[in-house]
């Protein structure tokens, strides 16, 4: 699923190239595309919380995802190009939703937190073997081997999904529309399915509203610290772009198939609160290493701290959204907004990023990048209260009420 949700991914910008496109072209195109899936995240989200055929979702998502990348094989004029990004973009918005509530669906609340660490690893591995294996096949064959690679994950990741029985995915669990209630001895009684809150209820969640503020500052330094770590290196002298690109991918995804299974077991005794508190001192750290490191072994102890910051956040901030907004129905709908902030926070990353790396050096750039974190780590230690409540493991999820006397 990992491949077919990127699609093409990185290797689009150098297919383009070789028909003969510009890099401003290429720019424009992907942030076409970028736009339309952040504006999507939340709309995606409100969809998925609605429909009772998740399975069916996933399934068209995947195809709409492999004919949107193959038809740039048929043309490549510049609005077939963007919109084949919009319509990969918008798939790529819903597809995280729909699996997360089908996961939510099978396990229920209990179990989402272990099961969405097995997905998250599962889903950095299948980054990494599809990144090589594209590699590999664009290296032998040419880069419309890479299409076609995509159509069959696509055709794997059908299959996948058509083997999940219908009726193990309970729709009411799936997007948090149940209210557990715990009984007088401590034990949670059987769930009350109810009709899903209103989206006011994301407004009045400041619980989530802190997580989506943390994690927009997050992104707002890490959106571009492995492009512009990238250009510093090739601008040195001591990168190969092409080699450059597959060690980035080959290190994080490894690191945050580690990650990712060490924040599952960290979050089940301790709370995503801690998990997430590591995930952001990461980036001050890489930002520091990155600033000092700017030769070609730095890339490893840069990628390795983004996979840590990477790995653990993909694991607890679905958990958490779905702890906090338990008993809402509007659990998927929460994961969207709380996607689109940290769109938000990537998006103005490399603009941020590029224009001081330009004034003022890239050592001192990748610094003051590293720095936003810190915002991050002040409003999770200033609302630790109100988030390690949100978040304990010792304490029932947002949605649980007391019953009985």
């Amino acid at each position: 699923m990992a491949d077919v949700q990127a699609g093409i991914g990185p290797f689009l910008g150098v297919f383009l190239v070789a028909h003969g496109w510009q890099s401003g072209s290429i720019g424009s195109v992907m942030t076409i595309g970028g736009i339309a899936g952040m504006v999507m995240m939340a709309p995606a989200g409100a969809f998925i919380d609605e429909t009772t055929h998740k399975r069916i979702c996933v399934i068209v998502l995947g195809i709409c995802t492999v004919l949107a990348s193959m038809i740039i094989l048929l043309s490549q004029l510049f609005w077939v190009v963007a919109l084949s990004q919009v319509a990969t973009s918008i798939a790529g918005a819903a597809i995280g939703p729909a699996l997360n509530g089908i996961t939510l669906g099978i396990v229920r609340q209990a179990g989402f937190n272990r099961q969405n660490g097995y997905n998250q690893a599962f889903n950095h591995a299948g980054n990494l073997v599809g990144a090589g294996l594209s590699g590999w096949l664009g290296w032998m064959f040419g880069l419309t081997a890479v299409f076609w690679l995509s159509a069959v994950f696509g055709v794997l990741t059908i299959i996948s999904v058509l083997m999940i029985p219908a009726d193990a995915i309970d729709d009411d669990e799936a997007r948090g529309a149940t209210l557990a209630a715990v009984g007088p001895q401590g034990g949670v009684e059987p769930a009350m399915h109810r009709k899903p809150s209103g989206f006011k209820v994301l407004a009045e969640s400041k619980p989530l509203l802190v997580l989506a503020g943390a994690l927009a500052l997050f992104h707002l330094g890490n959106g571009a610290m492995l492009p512009l770590f990238g250009l510093a290196l090739v601008s040195a002298g001591h990168a190969d772009p092409a080699s450059f690109v597959a060690l980035t991918v080959v290190v994080a995804q490894g690191t945050m198939i580690i990650t990712s299974l060490i924040a599952m077991h960290m979050a089940e005794r301790r709370g995503q609160w801690l998990v997430l508190l590591i995930s952001f001192v990461s980036l001050p750290i890489r930002g520091f290493v990155a600033a000092h490191l700017i030769t070609s072994w730095g890339v490893y102890p840069v990628q390795v701290l983004d996979g840590i910051g990477a790995g653990l956040q993909s694991v607890a901030v679905p958990a958490l959204v779905a702890r906090i907004l338990n008993g809402t129905g509007r659990i998927n709908v929460g994961q969207g907004v709380v996607m689109t902030m940290q769109g938000i926070g990537a998006s103005l990353s490399p603009a941020i990023g590029g224009w001081l790396a330009q004034e003022i050096g890239y050592g001192t750039m990748f610094t003051i990048l590293g720095s936003f974190a810190f915002g991050s780590v002040a409003l999770w230690i200033g609302f630790h209260g109100l988030l390690r409540a949100a978040a304990s493991v010792s304490s029932p999820p947002q949605g649980i009420v007391a019953s009985g006397d």
